[in-house]
Formats: structure tokens, sequence, C-alpha cells
């Protein structure tokens, strides 16, 4: 008798355990769908020339400065302008590898504090603000609607809006003159519980209640369920602060030198008036390629992102 219940007891949590995976195999496949629009050729040539228009009204600034890096110093200031060089010279580079090589600080620890400011500030806030967004979205409690209603008025303010608070409050909590002046406050960018809340909300009730039924706790749910599948969400957060993060010079926060990110030790470099105007633009197009780098490994999943949250 006891075996028999003790099989009927396995049988019903297989069952259990199919049916949460047939569930989540079905959201998965819904979220891949792709739409197909009922239109003419004419139509789709009409949105491709759109495209390729937009797409090269916003590619001209990033082509432009890599193209500055490569002019000689008397092409860059020609008028009128040229886009693309016609001597190709990488004396710009030269000397800002030369001139790194001559700071006081190894330039290794101002990357160093760049990874470290980057790495902590981005794991930090897209773990808090998971955390965040997972009861916001599926749980019911007092105050939600009022919680939800200020994080979306807080996108309304821009960083300058909110660095005297920022600066008071780091101020008060004795962060100032070192990096967690800057990640600390990273954990709070209200844009990355906005994504994540909107994200989860597609994900279906039926999902979470097989997964209670099947005996998991809201820790299981939220980390082997609601995690993976929200991680194109948590994904284009972390392009979005990384990118935020990397090109920070923390000048109103960090004042010991050998604290300081890459972006300032660059920028500083590059401070010698108009002879180093090609340098600048070499510096530029160093600190955007890790930013370019990681967007272009992770591009797909940040449009399936904007899909689903109908951000644009």
């Amino acid at each position: 008798m006891e075996d028999k219940v003790k099989h009927q007891e396995s049988v019903v949590a297989a069952l259990k355990r199919e049916e949460l995976k047939w569930i989540k195999e079905k959201y998965r496949k819904r979220s891949r769908r792709k739409v197909r629009l009922s239109r003419s050729w004419q139509g789709d040539v009409f949105v491709i020339m759109v495209l390729v228009l937009f797409g090269a009204f916003s590619a001209y600034p990033l082509v432009f400065t890599i193209a500055n890096s490569l002019k000689p110093l008397d092409e860059i200031f020609k008028f009128p302008p040229r886009l693309f060089p016609q001597h190709i010279t990488f004396e710009h580079f030269v000397d800002l590898f030369n001139l790194i090589g001559n700071t006081q600080i190894p330039i290794s620890r101002y990357l160093l504090n760049t990874i470290l400011i980057t790495l902590l500030g981005t794991i930090g806030h897209v773990f808090l603000a998971s955390l965040c967004a997972y009861p916001l979205a599926k749980h019911k409690f007092p105050g939600k609607h009022l919680i939800n209603q200020m994080v979306v008025y807080s996108l309304m303010f821009s960083a300058a809006v909110t660095m005297i608070p920022t600066y008071m409050i780091s101020s008060w909590l004795g962060l100032i003159d070192s990096q967690l002046a800057i990640i600390i406050p990273a954990f709070g960018f209200s844009l990355g519980i906005f994504l994540m809340r909107q994200f989860i909300n597609t994900i279906p009730d039926e999902l979470l209640e097989a997964a209670k039924v099947d005996g998991a706790n809201e820790y299981q749910i939220f980390f082997r369920i609601v995690m993976p599948l929200v991680k194109p969400a948590w994904l284009t957060l972390i392009i979005l602060l990384f990118q935020q993060l990397w090109g920070t010079d923390g000048g109103n926060y960090i004042f010991t030198e050998n604290l300081k990110p890459l972006s300032y030790a660059l920028r500083q470099i590059v401070a010698g008036g108009v002879p180093r105007t090609g340098t600048a633009a070499a510096v530029t197009v160093i600190m955007l390629i890790v930013p370019i780098t990681v967007f272009i490994i992770n591009q797909s999943r940040v449009l399936d992102t904007m899909a689903h949250t109908g951000l644009k």
C-alpha cells in the first residue's frame, strides 16, 4: 500500500514537472515569435531606405570621430571638412601612448579602477533592481502602486538634477574621495527597476503558480525561473549601466590621484589645447571600443527587450 502511494506521488510530481517545463517552453516560444507584416515589395523598399537613412545619420558621429583620429592635424582643421582622411596616419595614437607612458601613476592603475567601478556598479545594480522589480511586478502589498509611480516619475529627472542631493548623501555617509561614491549611487538607477518590472510583468502567472505547486519557494522561483526568462532585460541593463560607468571620471567625488578612473587620466592627457585635437579623437575612439563591443555581442537581446517593454 505504501509503495503504491509513493508511486502515485512520484507520478504526480513528474506530471507537475512536465507541466512546468511545458509552460516555460511555451513562454519562450511566444517571446521569440516573429511578427510578419503583410507589405508589398514597394513598402519593403521604402522601409529599408528609411532605415538606411536613419542608420547613416546615427553612425555619422562615430565614423567622423574615427576618421579624425586617423587624419593629420592639418586635415582636421581643413574647411570645408572632409569625412574621410586623404592621408591616413596613426601619429595621434602614438602620441597618446607616449603621453600615457610618462604619467606619474601607471595607466594600469587607472584602468583597474575603471574596471572595478564598472563591474561592481553594474553587477550590484542588476541584482538589486531585479530583486526590487520582482515583488513590484508579481506581488500585492500596501503601497505598491505608489512605489511604481515614484519609479516612473524618477525617470523624468536627469543626472544633473540629482547631482547635489547625491553628493550631500555621499558626504553624510563618508563616501567622498572613495570609489564607493560612484558605485553605491549606481545601485539606485531607476531605469533598471522600471525595465525589469516591465519585462517580469510579461511572465505568465500560471508559470509561477505551477512552480509553487511543485514546492518551489520564492527564492527558487526568482533565481531558477524569473531570472533566466528575463535574460534579455538584464543584458540590456548591463549594457546601459556599463556604458555610463565606463565613461565616468569621478571628478566631483574622487580627489586622490591613484583612485581616479581611466577616463579622468585620458582627459587630462589631451587637455593641451588645439595641438592635441587629434589625440582627443584617439582617446574617444579608445573609450568607445569596449562599450560598442559589449553592445554588438548582445544587440539581439537588446532588441528583444525593446519589443517586450515597449521602449523606443
